[in-house]
């Protein structure tokens, strides 16, 4: 008899054939059916360790791992029915209850633009303010002036206050908007090419600037309307009080100007007649406004709530109306400048989406895991690696460089090298995982730091073995390699014989971090 070289099954309903020997995720993938993996890579050998790829097999009891599993004749594999899922969900829920450290750290989730405050401070220790500009870009329209008047949230909640002080967040910031306001000439972001839409923003303070700031970036033409004769809103308040320069106010705004703002200040708008003349002939529009008298919108048509604003999406700012969004303080009663910028963005962006693609889609939901309060071990671990000098204010109104690369030092680093990097969260994200299901002791938080460019959290190690296997590649590693230490939950990956992280890897650490699936293994970076 003729050797059997390829066996017919089916996947989801479709049948196809496939030779022996290859597993139900390769055959599948040959289909176009995509099944989440976390501990498979291409080039190494499947473990099968975390089901998050499970499968189930039609007049079969339990799940089996479609990376490791091998195909059979007459099949039936069922790959994306809800109890597949909820299997998939539960076995990473079973892995996050056992995760130690925080994905964001906790200035960025205590900062209510979310900007990433750690990455900019690691570009700012090392004097690389072009990357730091750009990273505070990404959530903050106007960082000179944010960094004089936001009451600094992220500061207190700094996980270095535990220590001693906390880390000069506002100063830090401040320190990157000055830099690009003091080039020759100022930065500005790169814009896309235009896109031959416009939208009217009705208010210059701080929600509209950023709004504006996003959708100039897009390639939107944007004209802005203000019915007094300077641009600013509320930031004019600070400004009388002498908390923000004058020429600070009018260097941020002439950054929207060499963006291409159009400017319609001294213009006042008269609600709700000339809105809809400003939606024809514009592609959308933006009611970048304080809080309004109640009365005008109901006899437009539009719902309001019960005192606290517009009834529209909170994170898009779309209303009932097609192409009318609104931010800032018309549809909330918070007085915070960081505030009204974090919402003129996010209604920037779904602006732009609507412009875009026809719908409105606001910012995908990300995973973030908390480490909750720190021990005393756990705090003394982290200030190991961040520098001991105490917090100091600048000697002049702003930090020099070397005043500012000091206090850039002081940052503990808390959050994940692997943040952005990571299929533990992408996976978390696609299954609407919750780590809270499984409850127990936590994990300590541990980093070792005994490899001078790599660092490893042993708390968000899998045990997918992939890095074992890097390190028995010829020139990877001396002494046997890495191997498991432990078993159970609290199971590890170690050098053997009480060797060190150094001693044992001779080879590019870059192969190391590229094998793991989350951050238990990432560059160590710190200042680099």
């Amino acid at each position: 008899m003729a050797d059997i070289k390829a066996v017919q099954l089916t996947i989801d309903g479709r049948t196809t054939q496939a030779a022996v020997g290859t597993t139900i995720h390769a055959a599948a993938v040959t289909m176009g059916i995509q099944i989440p993996t976390l501990c498979w890579k291409p080039g190494f050998h499947p473990s099968g360790s975390c089901m998050v790829c499970a499968v189930q097999v039609v007049g079969r009891s339990g799940f089996i791992p479609s990376c490791t599993a091998v195909v059979e004749e007459g099949l039936q594999v069922e790959t994306s029915t809800d109890a597949v899922r909820a299997a998939r969900r539960t076995a990473l829920e079973l892995l996050l209850s056992d995760h130690a450290g925080d994905c964001e750290g906790l200035c960025q989730r205590g900062c209510p633009a979310g900007l990433d405050i750690p990455a900019m401070i690691r570009a700012m220790a090392s004097d690389r303010m072009e990357e730091a500009l750009a990273i505070t870009w990404k959530k903050i329209a106007l960082p000179a002036i944010l960094g004089r008047i936001c009451p600094a949230p992220c500061e207190k909640i700094c996980r270095r206050g535990a220590a001693d002080a906390p880390v000069s967040i506002c100063l830090l910031k401040r320190r990157v908007g000055d830099w690009a306001l003091s080039q020759d000439p100022p930065r500005i972001p790169a814009c896309k090419p235009p896109t031959g839409q416009r939208v009217a923003i009705i208010g210059a303070g701080p929600a509209g600037l950023a709004a504006a700031f996003e959708l100039l970036q897009a390639g939107h033409a944007c004209d802005i309307y203000d019915d007094h004769s300077v641009a600013g809103g509320g930031l004019r308040h600070a400004e009388e009080e002498g908390r923000l320069p004058a020429e600070v106010r009018a260097g941020e705004i002439e950054r929207l100007t060499r963006m291409g703002a159009h400017w319609r200040l001294g213009t006042r708008v008269n609600l709700p007649g000339e809105l809809t003349d400003l939606r024809r002939d514009h592609d959308a529009v933006i009611l970048a406004l304080g809080p309004l008298v109640a009365g005008w919108e109901k006899d437009w048509g539009q719902p309001y709530t019960d005192g606290s604003g517009w009834l529209a999406d909170r994170v898009t700012g779309a209303t009932g109306h097609a192409g009318i969004f609104v931010a800032g303080g018309i549809n909330h009663s918070s007085r915070l400048a960081v505030r009204a910028l974090a919402d003129g963005r996010r209604v920037a962006r779904g602006v732009d989406h609507w412009l875009q693609q026809g719908q409105v889609v606001g910012e995908p939901h990300r995973y973030t895991h908390q480490a909750g309060p720190l021990t005393e071990a756990e705090l003394g671990m982290l200030m190991q690696g961040a520098d001991a000098a105490p917090r100091r204010e600048p000697v002049h109104p702003d930090f020099t460089p070397a005043e500012a690369q000091e206090a850039a030092g002081r940052c503990l680093q808390c959050d994940c090298r692997r943040k952005t990097d990571c299929r533990l969260r992408d996976r978390a994200d696609e299954l609407c995982a919750h780590p809270a299901r499984f409850k127990g002791h936590r994990r300590a938080w541990e980093i070792d730091r005994t490899h001078p460019a790599l660092i490893y959290e042993s708390g968000k190690c899998i045990a997918c073995g992939l890095c074992i296997e890097v390190s028995r590649r010829p020139g990877a590693a001396e002494g046997g390699g890495l191997t498991f230490w432990k078993r159970g939950l609290g199971i590890e990956v170690r050098p053997p014989w009480g060797r060190d992280w150094r001693q044992t890897l001779t080879g590019d650490p870059a192969a190391y971090v590229a094998a793991c699936p989350t951050g238990a293994l990432a560059m160590e970076r710190r200042w680099c």
